[in-house]
């Protein structure tokens, strides 16, 4: 037997569910992602895949369930959590970047503070992230200087530069200008092509179809659908995703 059949998946969520007040947002959720996949959670507003993604390290606290990153179950709090949290990368709608500090810095903070990696290697890394997310010439700037889709790209670096095992996207794209969107899809999927653990949210198909390994489609906080791509787009099973991409694929 290799090494990689028996490896636990990065991701694991079994019988997962949350209410919000008399709201079943997640009902009984299972899904495994295995190393290396990228999976594209779809599915209408309010469906659940935004808690479902925040759920995975905790931003968002479940009701019952079980819920593992790389084999681990995952803490509920204390230093714990946050070794855990160090090694899930997140990048949200919103970029979350601190306003007072340079590209640079915000890239570099975490490694300094919550890894304590010295401050000369950060920077090394730091730059060369830079350049991967294709804004190596906005280092020096601020936060506010930079478009919607810079500040996106690099978000996406401060989150690699914990070296995270699995990276989640909620929603990455959905506060873009639609000219802007591109490129940070374009760094998303040259991140699924070099190997990363992915599992992101999204309304973007076209990133759907191209960089995918499997798409989870959701509906009404129930997983309805857990196929690759193809069969998806092609010969969706439920009423539910044909109904779906009915609206989404004539616009």
């Amino acid at each position: 037997m290799t090494a990689s059949t028996t490896a636990p998946p990065m991701i694991r969520m079994a019988s997962v569910q949350k209410h919000f007040g008399p709201l079943h947002v997640l009902k009984d959720i299972d899904l495994e992602v295995p190393k290396g996949q990228v999976v594209v959670v779809l599915g209408p507003s309010g469906s659940g895949k935004s808690t479902l993604c925040r759920a995975i390290n905790r931003l968002e606290p479940v009701d019952s369930g079980v819920i593992e990153v790389d084999g681990r179950p995952i803490p509920q709090e204390g230093r714990e959590l946050a070794r855990l949290r160090a090694e899930v990368g997140m990048v949200f709608q919103s970029f979350n970047l601190f306003a007072h500090k340079t590209i640079l810095e915000n890239v570099m903070l975490a490694p300094v503070k919550v890894r304590r990696q010295p401050a000369a290697e950060v920077r090394k890394s730091a730059l060369e992230l830079l350049e991967r997310v294709g804004i190596t010439n906005q280092a020096d700037k601020y936060p506010a200087q930079l478009s919607g889709g810079q500040q996106q790209r690099a978000a996406i670096a401060r989150a690699l530069a914990m070296r995270p095992k699995v990276m989640l996207f909620d929603e990455p794209t959905s506060a873009l200008d639609p000219e802007m969107v591109q490129e940070v899809l374009d760094v998303m999927t040259g991140l699924a092509a070099d190997g990363m653990t992915m599992l992101v949210v999204t309304h973007e198909m076209g990133f759907a179809r191209k960089a995918a390994s499997r798409v989870v489609f959701m509906s009404e906080g129930e997983i309805v659908e857990d196929s690759t791509p193809e069969a998806f787009f092609t010969a969706p099973k439920s009423t539910r995703a044909k109904d779906f991409l009915g609206k989404i694929l004539t616009h």
